[in-house]
């Protein structure tokens, strides 16, 4: 296994780790954990601990891209694990955040529903030998998912402090980019989703 995919497979493993820490029952262990303030907002270990996680296996997924590019190691496990790495760590995230009532359901079940429809489509393409790659608007749903998800960790730090709910307009902001990319995937495959043989 090569280097980007060693890379992916830390980026699947690092899920579970940041689940266990986020739902891990604390207080029945008696453990007290820390908690800082920026001004007058709060931010537990927890928070942080699984920031500098998210940001690390985030990181793996610009590194393995760029160094699969640059030395020609683009592989089919690759071109496989890749995306699914992602949206495992995106909608993982945002499952955390919903189930915790940190963050409203509908724009969570907007981008998983999403990105069940685009799967299906390019399942269809596939069949009929079509490789249909990312969108730019796919890759700006990706990058406000991910600032999303850290603001929230954040507790929405340092706008918080303002009272300007930028973690919510970039939650909701990525869940329209998501569904608009959504459309712009179905209207791409349409003619081989309706195709009759």
């Amino acid at each position: 296994m090569n280097l980007p995919n060693r890379l992916t497979v830390i980026r699947i493993l690092l899920i579970p780790i940041i689940v266990l820490i986020w739902i891990f029952p604390y207080a029945q262990f008696n453990i007290v954990l820390p908690t800082f303030y920026v001004g007058q907002v709060s931010i537990s270990l927890v928070n942080i601990i699984c920031l500098v996680i998210f940001a690390a296996a985030s990181f793996t997924d610009y590194l393995d891209g760029a160094i699969a590019r640059k030395r020609n190691l683009v592989t089919t496990f690759g071109k496989f694990a890749d995306p699914i790495a992602d949206k495992l760590l995106v909608t993982t995230m945002f499952i955390l955040f919903a189930a915790q009532g940190i963050i409203p359901v509908i724009p969570v079940l907007i981008m998983v529903i999403r990105d069940t429809i685009v799967d299906g489509c390019r399942m269809i393409a596939s069949q009929n030998g079509v490789v249909v790659a990312a969108g730019y608007l796919g890759k700006v749903k990706t990058v406000l998912q991910m600032v999303s998800i850290i603001l929230i960790l954040l507790n929405n730090i340092p706008f918080e402090m303002y009272r300007l709910p930028i973690s919510d307009f970039v939650l909701w902001f990525a869940a329209f980019v998501s569904l608009a990319s959504g459309v712009s995937y179905f209207n791409q495959m349409k003619e081989y989703i309706f195709e009759s043989k």
